[in-house]
């Protein structure tokens, strides 16, 4: 078993690995950047060690502090959580050269899974299926758009080693072809360092549904079903749902059939996720189209979803087979439990065109409902950071159906203060309860349509705990109530009594 594991990661990623740890008896080092000192990371390890500066480029992504950091502190294993270094073959190729366990795959299949050109083409192989699309040998910007006349309008232009969005245009006429090329192209340069491309039909309307595998040394390779991921701001996931609502048995089937396939093309190890888009329009949900997107080599933001439904620890499981144990389960012994829903609590102003919120939480209070559950890394009178991403927490919700866990979760989402900064909660509130989102008429386009009313609707009626806080500042500061209107908010100005 892995003696003394590092983190390179840090906030809700790391906290959730810490307690894996804790129950396997495995000792944790956390790293940290300035801004992070005493974060909330840093108390719950065992060891810590500074990395640098605020800018993650000089701390979270600067791979030899993260090597000096193993090993000053004496760990054997690094964990990359996800985010940050934890697809970046790279480094995991440094960990192995190191003599350092890797907790993920190896840097070989990151490697070969991360070009999105070689991952279709391995796909092709082993029987998967994939968008239509080409990669042209020649990347001019002539062959390019030769290459979408073949493939047909409307396409996307996509950069090979890219994802989340990013080196990425919709082409629907022939007239914004070479434009679409250059700018996908300068993007892909600007964010991956490579500016290759290929060309892909555009599936109109399609739904974003992932299916979680998990693999061990020893050759097991089993599936943890799917995850509907379909609502998406910019193509980044906001809302994750277990079951997907609109898999049938058969059609579920056949994509956890073709998602350990192409697991087992790559002899993955560890945890990861294939990626799909299901293509509804052809008729009988049985007989959907779906095609392969790309894998993730690493664990998912959105693993808690999968983890409520079928009951397991996806994170304990990860260190167990780094370790070189077999899986902890056999894919006869799993199986899908109720229902389990996930929004995520943004630092972000909605109507500022969701931009970035920094400062400190003057009050943070997480709900401790019934089948609630927070992953967080953030605490009162903390520091959100313009440096990191500014997610504060993931509120994951379960129950016996669909409807039950979208109940407690838009429960949980009321009863969540948060004062200090601004965060999306309001607007995760309208999604839940627009009808088309709780029907489960959703798909990759829902917030792209429905996303502008959703924001301009306005905010919702303050829960209680608002009120009462906003109605005790000002009885407090009322002068019929004794208060002084003038006063500073200071607690040596109210302090009436003070013992030496």
């Amino acid at each position: 078993m892995i003696r003394r594991l590092l983190i390179a990661n840090r906030g809700e990623v790391a906290l959730r690995i810490i307690r894996a740890c804790r129950e396997l008896g495995v000792e944790t080092v956390a790293v940290f950047s300035e801004p992070d000192r005493g974060a909330p990371h840093t108390c719950a390890a065992d060891r810590t060690v500074a990395i640098g500066p605020g800018p993650a480029v000089d701390s979270y992504l600067a791979i030899p502090r993260l090597l000096e950091a193993a090993r000053v502190s004496g760990a054997d294993a690094v964990h990359p959580g996800y985010g940050f270094l934890s697809e970046n073959a790279a480094f995991a190729a440094a960990c192995e050269n190191r003599g350092l366990i890797f907790v993920g795959p190896p840097s070989s299949v990151i490697a070969r899974m991360g070009s999105k050109t070689d991952a279709r083409a391995l796909m092709k192989t082993a029987g998967v299926p994939v968008v239509p699309g080409e990669t042209p040998k020649d990347q001019s910007d002539d062959e390019l758009r030769r290459a979408v006349d073949r493939v047909g309008l409307p396409a996307l232009i996509k950069a090979a080693a890219g994802g989340g969005g990013k080196g990425m245009r919709l082409v629907r006429v022939g007239d914004e072809v070479v434009e679409g090329v250059q700018a996908a192209r300068r993007e892909a340069i600007a964010a991956f360092g490579d500016g290759t491309l290929y060309v892909e039909r555009l599936i109109e309307r399609p739904r974003h549904i992932e299916v979680q595998v998990f693999g061990d040394a020893l050759g097991h390779l089993v599936h943890l079903f799917e995850r509907e991921c379909s609502v998406q701001r910019r193509h980044q996931k906001i809302i994750e749902e277990s079951p997907a609502p609109a898999l049938t048995p058969a059609l579920r089937a056949r994509m956890t059939t073709a998602a350990v396939k192409a697991a087992a093309a790559v002899q993955y190890r560890n945890a990861g996720t294939v990626e799909f888009l299901v293509d509804f329009s052809a008729g009988r949900r049985d007989d959907a189209r779906f095609y392969f997107l790309e894998m993730n080599t690493r664990l998912q933001v959105e693993h808690p979803v999968t983890e409520q439904v079928t009951g397991v620890d996806l994170v304990r499981a990860q260190i167990v087979v780094a370790s070189g144990e077999p899986l902890p389960w056999r894919s006869d012994t799993l199986t899908q439990r109720g229902h389990a829903i996930e929004a995520r609590i943004y630092a972000e102003d909605p109507d500022q065109g969701f931009l970035p919120q920094a400062g400190r939480l003057l009050l943070y209070r997480e709900p401790t409902l019934p089948g609630v559950r927070v992953d967080s890394g953030v605490a009162e009178g903390g520091e959100m950071s313009v440096y990191y991403d500014p997610m504060l927490a993931k509120v994951i919700a379960t129950g016996e159906t669909r409807e039950a866990a979208i109940s407690r979760l838009t429960a949980a989402l009321r009863d969540y203060p948060i004062l200090g900064i601004r965060t999306n909660a309001a607007f995760l509130l309208r999604i839940l309860e627009h009808p088309r989102f709780r029907s489960g008429d959703i798909d990759t386009g829902f917030l792209d349509g429905e996303g502008a009313a959703l924001v301009e609707a306005g905010e919702v009626e303050p829960p209680p705990w608002m009120r009462a806080a906003v109605a005790a500042h000002e009885k407090l500061r009322s002068p019929a109530a004794g208060g002084r209107a003038t006063e500073a908010w200071d607690p040596w100005q109210r302090l009436r009594q003070w013992r030496g």
